[in-house]
């Protein structure tokens, strides 16, 4: 998958964790960018990201992770549709 397709997957994911359909995502945006994007529902986030894609972050990539951008790429390397 590439990081493009990653981000348009990853978009409704956004969309329905964060309850805002006009969420639109980029490479540099991050959680300061996001109303309601806290560590509960960062936590929310990245576990659904985790079940649609079929993989598992490590706890090192989570915690280093520093924007959409970031995410995109580690999802298009080890996830799957």
């Amino acid at each position: 998958m590439t990081k493009e397709e990653a981000m348009e997957a990853l978009t409704p994911i956004f969309r329905e964790v964060f309850d805002d359909e006009s969420i639109e995502l980029s490479d540099e945006l991050t959680a300061a960018d996001v109303e309601g994007w806290d560590s509960v529902e960062h936590f929310n986030l990245i576990s659904e990201i985790e079940r649609t894609f079929g993989m598992r972050f490590k706890m090192k990539e989570v915690s280093g992770m520093k924007n959409v951008g970031e995410l995109a790429e580690i999802v298009a390397e080890r996830g799957s549709l």
